[in-house]
């Protein structure tokens, strides 16, 4: 904070229980208040985002709702996409004379985020939600279950920081539900496992029990296998616009269009995300040691400590398959997630690479441009 002289002051630094309730309601704690303190603008406010659209954000803060847009100075100071705002992130805003606007001048770092490779052929990550206590991942029983996607998006939660918790829906039309629940458990050990019904009002009371005062609690998982139709039922109103999936094929459209932090009387915080058509996966290497411990812990065993679990002898992990004690489906997803990220590995360093010629060639030219020239 500047003084009339100009002087630096040094900044009051607020803690949780000296901010108002609207705050501390968002998840506001201790964590984020010697975070927020640590920005280098010492003259913010904190506010929490709650819906990105086209870097145009709707941050929830003490004073009510904001429309805000990102700084010239926070845009020059990012060197990526995750640099910038995500719906739940904590900021640091102010007020300006001239707009309706705030601006953002500052991202207190996260305690958690959930990160993909942006769908298609770009090489970028994108943060698809920060600050997340609890994930439900969300299937469908309605025909369209998959146990390798389902493994997919825990690999995406064990990476993240957030407990993950997976939710089976649609158990009403499931035609064997025990089986499913049975199928989940392994893909997901240790993880709690709920299944829920909404014509007949099954299930939501074990999922209202995450949403504690602060806690935030994120919904990920395909179209249409009814996280709108959760959030509904958390909130307790029909919010969250929901669609009847294809009985063609089971597939659903994306009902939720944005991602949005929704507040919900009880004290929690939901937030909605739209159905991923395409998880690719970035930089996930801990939470695949995590989502897939027992072939990590198989893969200590085997004879050479570089086996590819494919064709070398004494690997452990293709003796437990051969004997039965690991589903082989399971092992090809471990395989298959593997050279996915060696792929993007490898496309990274090429990325990189180019970047640094580009930095080499540029700085060149910048030196013969303005070196004195032999005559």
């Amino acid at each position: 904070m500047q003084t009339r002289e100009g002087q630096s002051q040094p900044a009051t630094i607020e803690r949780p229980h000296e901010r108002g309730q609207v705050l501390l309601s968002l998840g506001w704690d201790e964590v984020f208040a010697d975070r927020f303190a640590a920005l280098p603008d010492r003259d913010l406010l904190p506010a929490r985002v709650a819906i990105e659209y086209q870097h145009i954000y709707r941050l929830h803060a003490e004073e009510g709702e904001l429309l805000a847009t990102v700084s010239g100075r926070l845009r020059h100071r990012t060197h990526s996409r995750v640099d910038y705002p995500a719906v739940g992130d904590w900021v640091g805003y102010r007020h300006t004379q001239d707009s309706d606007r705030v601006l953002i001048h500052g991202l207190v770092p996260r305690k958690s985020r959930f990160a993909r490779k942006i769908a298609g052929s770009v090489v970028a990550e994108q943060v698809v939600a920060a600050n997340v206590d609890t994930v439900f991942l969300v299937a469908g029983l309605d025909g369209d279950f998959n146990p390798r996607r389902l493994e997919r998006y825990l690999v995406l939660a064990r990476e993240s920081g957030a407990s993950p918790a997976v939710v089976l829906t649609k158990t009403d039309v499931a035609d064997d539900v025990a089986a499913a629940v049975a199928t989940a458990g392994r893909v997901a050990p240790n993880v709690p496992i709920h299944i829920v019904s909404a014509p007949r009002n099954e299930g939501f009371d074990a999922l209202a029990a995450y949403l504690q005062p602060g806690q935030t609690v994120a919904l990920l998982g395909s179209s249409g296998v009814g996280k709108s139709t959760i959030v509904n039922r958390l909130i307790g109103e029909e919010r969250q616009r929901t669609q009847e999936v294809r009985a063609r094929d089971g597939k659903g459209r994306h009902t939720t269009t944005h991602r949005e932090l929704i507040v919900l009387a009880s004290g929690g915080i939901v937030m909605d995300t739209p159905g991923m058509r395409e998880l690719q996966l970035w930089d996930v290497d801990e939470g695949v040691e995590e989502a897939f411990a027992d072939v990590e812990a198989l893969s200590l065993e085997c004879r050479f400590p570089n086996c590819s679990h494919t064709q070398e002898p004494g690997c452990a992990v293709i003796a437990a398959v051969e004997a039965g004690d690991l589903l082989p489906e399971r092992l090809a997803s471990y395989l298959k997630i593997h050279g996915e990220l060696k792929r993007l590995g490898a496309q990274q360093d090429r990325l990189n690479k180019l970047a640094e010629k580009r930095k080499v060639k540029v700085a060149t030219k910048a030196f013969n441009r303005h070196s004195p020239r032999d005559r």
